[in-house]
């Protein structure tokens, strides 16, 4: 089966919708793992685990290796905070930034002002990103323990609508969403999608999951892969098989 989005995108260029996730502890780990992918990634994620143990110096080194990198650290504060952690992301050269929408409209545009407010003269804004619902919470989780009542899928709806309204240039949000997003989106809002999981590998702590082909036949932007490439015995294989069921949509 051909994927429609390989249709509409070059096959040359899937490989920059595709964000290896570095959920590493210290540089030499990154590094390591760099190398042993033999510059095949074009795209990391740099989440909290990474940059609070390596600070914003790790962007920097990343983007020296002509990487694209999403700083991903979910901002959730008052505005004032959110905007001003906004204004210090953009000036660490982030490709694209991201804040729980659960903080709000008022929380949202302060970020989107502060990144507008943070980077040079020339230079293009991050792409600012809302969180949605993580790919580890469930429908019972929802409602039971964040007291929000209906279907975990309409709650991700509306705060994509929230998240759009606000400016934002997409959500992070389960694959399995992401048809219900672009109903209720404008038609260049993205979606980033984690909870990726190639064939065979493991859930994890992940409950919304689904293979980086199904991600894309269901029309996501970018999908966010970690685990099953970077702890697989050879990951610079497990990239390229990866890649290859893209290519042949299977």
């Amino acid at each position: 089966m051909e994927l429609s989005l390989l249709q509409e995108h070059s096959l040359d260029k899937i490989d920059e919708r595709i964000i290896l996730a570095l959920d590493f502890q210290t540089k030499d780990e990154v590094l390591n793992c760099l190398a042993s992918l033999e510059n095949q990634v074009r795209y990391v994620k740099v989440g909290m685990e990474l940059f609070y143990a390596e600070g914003s110096a790790i962007v920097s080194l990343l983007k020296e290796q002509g990487l694209n990198v999403f700083v991903d650290l979910k901002i959730h504060d008052i505005p004032n905070t959110a905007k001003g952690s906004m204004k210090s992301l953009a000036r660490n050269g982030a490709d694209m930034v991201n804040v729980h929408v659960a903080g709000g409209l008022a929380m949202m545009e302060a970020a989107r002002e502060g990144l507008e407010q943070g980077i040079s003269a020339g230079s293009t804004s991050p792409l600012l990103i809302g969180v949605t619902m993580l790919t580890s919470s469930s429908q019972q989780m929802m409602n039971e323990q964040m007291l929000i009542s209906g279907r975990l899928e309409e709650t991700v709806a509306h705060y994509a609508s929230l998240a759009s309204l606000a400016g934002l240039d997409g959500v992070v949000a389960s694959p399995l969403e992401v048809p219900i997003i672009k109903q209720v989106t404008r038609t260049d809002f993205l979606t980033v999608t984690p909870g990726i999981r190639t064939v065979g590998s493991a859930f994890g702590d992940q409950t919304r999951v689904t293979t980086p082909v199904k991600a894309f036949e269901l029309g996501t932007d970018y999908i966010v892969i970690g685990r099953s490439i970077t702890q697989a015995e050879e990951p610079a294989k497990a990239w390229a098989d990866m890649m290859k069921s893209i290519q042949e949509g299977k």
